[in-house]
This record gives C-alpha cells, structure tokens and sequence, in this order.
C-alpha cells in the first residue's frame, strides 16, 4: 500500500520571509555580482591598480557577508518548510533553535574561509546534520550518517584531482597550438571551437559523476531503527543523468523542469529505507504532460512577477511532488540457515 505525503505550507506564510531574503540578499548580491562583472582596470599607474584592487576585495568581502545572511535567512525558510511536510495525517515538526543553528553556521563558515575551503566538507556534514537531528516525526528524529572526512576525499579524488589533470592537458594541447601559430583562445581562431568543445565535454565527464557520488553521500539516514539509504548502480544512474542533462542542452532548458521529474522518480524508486526484517521503499507518480506545464507555469509566474510569485511557486509545486510521493512496503529477502 502507498501511502502518500503532503505539503501544507502556503505562499502567505513564506512571503515575509521572502521579502526579506530578497531585500537583504538576492538583490544586493546581483548588484554585487554586476560590479564584479564589469570590474576592469587599464591603467598602469601603481596607486589606481591598488585603489581597484581594494575596490575589488571590499566587493568580495560584501559578497561574503551576503552569502552569510543568506544562510542566515534560509533558517526560517527551512523550518517553513519541513513544517509544511505530512505524512499520514502527521506533521514534521523542527525544534532547531536559532542560537544553535548561528554557532555552526559562523563557527563552520569561518573555518572554512581560514583553511581556504578545506573545512567545507565538514561543515556541510555538521549543517545537514543539524537539520536532521532536529526534524522530528512524532517522537523520533533523522541522524544523518556520512561523515565530512568523506566526502573530502570524494571531492578530492572525484573533482578536483581529475579537474587539474584534464586542465593541464587542455592548457599543453592550447600551448601546442600557438606555438604552431593558431591560437585556441582568440574568438576568430578555428581551433576556438575545438578548444571550447573538448574543454565542455571534459567538465561534463567529470562533473555528473561527482554529483551522482555527492548526492549518493547525502541520501544517508537513520530513522528510528531504518537506514535510508540509494541502492543504486554507478553506471546505469550516471547514464540515466547524462541523459537528461543532453536533452536539457539540447533543448535550450526547455526541458530541464521535466528532466528533475524524471530524476526525482529514478532516485526516489532506488532510496530504500531497510531494517533488519522490513523495507520500505520511496516512489513518485509521474505524468509527464500535465507536471511538465505545470511547473513551466509556475516558473514563467515568478519570472513575470520579477520574484514576487515565488513563494507560492515554490509551495504549489513542493504540493504537487510531494503530493505524488509516497513510501509503500516492500518484499525483502531473508536469509535462513540450519545447523
């Protein structure tokens, strides 16, 4: 039997919260992001370089700062929304305070400014758990189970080391060519395609497997006496994406609301939570046609109304998916033995 969950929050009590995010973030950090854009400097004289330069790093400091009250904000957003969730007329309930929440934000963002980045994972891995421990459904809480340690050396091995070696070899094969007089990197150059195509394709290869890995490292839980995990393959999921991320390019975006969907429902069918004599399994029910324009709806309403739509976007499609998806039982093997 499915048994289906649901999402009560409305737009009215997401728009406060909204409006503030948009006030004292997105719209700060556009402007922001814009200076940086347009941030140019000809002069050779020492005292302007440096003037810009001090320009640039005070737009990378507020930049910081935004990122920060972002974080800040998304607090409330996020309690919003896993208090919205139902499942068998019950609601999640979250009883995370701020104060705890401000101490692993500041603490863990700070880290990871003085160890250029190198703390993040951890503190990715402190921030979900933080959320999880305090989400509760009746009596009991989520305990997220993977460790930062590990998904430091997933980045490493799955990231960064491969991102350095196909660099390096794009910046060789874009040496070569210069010195043989056509130079990749001019826009008018025939190699500029070439260069630009096999420098695409390299991050491609690279990024969809690291992300189906990140996303596998999160979907890791405890719940009562179930661990919740993916039981998937790395090369039939890995596939499964790349295809929908080529019908996404291929379609100019057209399509990317639809290949969530699809996403959504291959992932979901493959999270299984397991106990030692029964499993459960996740699931959506997918109709392609009518969620597609539904969501492309929504969308083209935020984008309309600059923004302002967006949180009863977000609260009807969070309705509708999540109205869709369920968590039904499921057969398991048990394995006897005899003396």
């Amino acid at each position: 039997m499915k048994n289906y969950f649901k999402f009560n929050l409305t737009g009215n009590k997401v728009l406060p919260v909204w409006i503030v995010f948009m006030v004292l973030f997105l719209i700060p950090y556009i402007f922001v992001q814009y200076k940086l854009q347009g941030f140019k400097t000809q002069s050779h004289d020492p005292q302007e370089v440096m003037s810009r330069l001090g320009e640039m790093l005070q737009l990378y400091g507020l930049m910081f700062f935004l990122i920060l009250v972002e974080y800040t904000i998304l607090f409330f957003l996020a309690k919003l929304a896993i208090e919205g969730v139902e499942f068998k007329e019950k609601s999640l309930t979250f009883i995370g305070k701020f104060g705890d929440y401000m101490y692993v934000l500041l603490s863990g963002f700070l880290l990871s400014i003085i160890t250029l980045g190198i703390y993040s994972p951890w503190f990715m891995a402190k921030m979900i758990n933080f959320f999880a421990k305090n989400t509760h459904y009746e009596t009991d809480n989520l305990e997220f189970k993977s460790k930062g340690g590990d998904l430091f050396v997933l980045v490493l091995i799955t990231l960064i080391i491969p991102m350095i070696i196909v660099m390096s070899g794009i910046g060789i094969f874009a040496f070569a060519m210069k010195i043989n007089g056509s130079s990749p990197t001019e826009t008018h150059s025939p190699m500029a395609f070439i260069y630009g195509l096999i420098m695409a394709l390299s991050i491609f290869i690279i990024v969809i497997p690291f992300m189906y890995n990140y996303y596998k490292w999160f979907v890791n839980f405890n719940f009562k006496n179930y661990s919740i995990k993916w039981e998937t393959s790395f090369w039939s999921s890995v596939g499964v994406v790349l295809g929908q991320v080529c019908l996404s390019i291929i379609t100019a975006g057209i399509y990317i609301p639809m290949a969530y969907l699809k996403l959504f429902k291959y992932f979901s069918g493959k999270t299984i939570a397991r106990s030692e004599t029964s499993a459960k399994k996740f699931g959506y029910d997918l109709e392609p046609a009518s969620d597609f324009l539904y969501i492309w709806g929504q969308i083209l309403l935020t984008i309309i109304t600059l923004g302002i739509y967006y949180p009863w976007g977000f609260c009807k499609i969070a309705d509708r998916v999540l109205g869709k998806s369920y968590l039904e039982e499921i057969e398991i093997e048990i394995v006897t033995t005899t003396l």
